[in-house]
């Protein structure tokens, strides 16, 4: 597997230390309980990456996506909206903001990239397992539909996370139930486009061989 040079991991960890120092600030200044919440999360979130990147050696690409993953999710709570945009609800953020009114948010196409990231992520994991072994893993119905059920089990968890947060912060942004039903359903989309995506670019690698 090609794994990611100590100048790209010192690239991706300078940009999203930078993102995450200034998203800090932002939280701090407005008052932003949730988001300060959700900072110690991502904190959280960086060492787990950096312990499986130590363990599976991610691609470059592979840890831009995650920390572009972050990026979006940070701006998402913090980076104000126009007046004249359409958003959902009275938080005036770009996870409020309404992409195409009344049908598709941020937040959703936030969820959707995530979690296909996360599937791709434990493909990648999968792989770095068998080649232990000396195997080429093959992306089989069966392999493909754990990494899609693992995805969207770290999508789950995302929600359990949302929900903590209503409980630890007076006000959130989270949303209520049909908002959790929406959430699911973007990882699940998300989820199946990366799996889709996992078998057919390798079955590209596999008839160029």
């Amino acid at each position: 597997m090609n794994t990611a040079s100590r100048t790209g991991v010192i690239r991706v960890a300078g940009f999203t230390a930078a993102y995450m120092l200034a998203a800090a600030a932002g939280a701090l200044q407005t008052g932003n309980g949730e988001f300060l919440f959700y900072i110690i999360v991502m904190l959280l979130l960086v060492g787990l990456v950096a312990v499986v990147h130590l363990k599976v050696g991610l691609p470059e690409p592979a840890l831009w996506a995650l920390s572009i993953w972050g990026l979006a999710h940070m701006a998402g709570g913090l980076v104000p909206v126009p007046e004249s945009w359409p958003v959902h609800g009275p938080n005036r953020v770009l996870y409020s903001l309404w992409l195409i009114p009344d049908r598709l948010k941020y937040d959703q196409v936030v969820h959707a990239y995530g979690f296909g990231v996360t599937t791709w992520i434990c493909w990648l994991g999968l792989k770095s397992i068998f080649e232990r072994e000396g195997v080429r893993a093959q992306p089989t119905v069966g392999r493909l539909l754990l990494v899609w059920s693992a995805g969207q089990g770290f999508g789950a968890l995302n929600e359990v996370i949302e929900f903590a947060a209503t409980l630890l912060v007076p006000e959130t942004n989270v949303g209520g139930y049909r908002n959790t039903g929406w959430d699911l359903v973007a990882n699940l989309v998300g989820a199946t486009l990366a799996a889709l995506a996992i078998a057919l670019l390798d079955r590209d690698v596999r008839s160029s061989t």
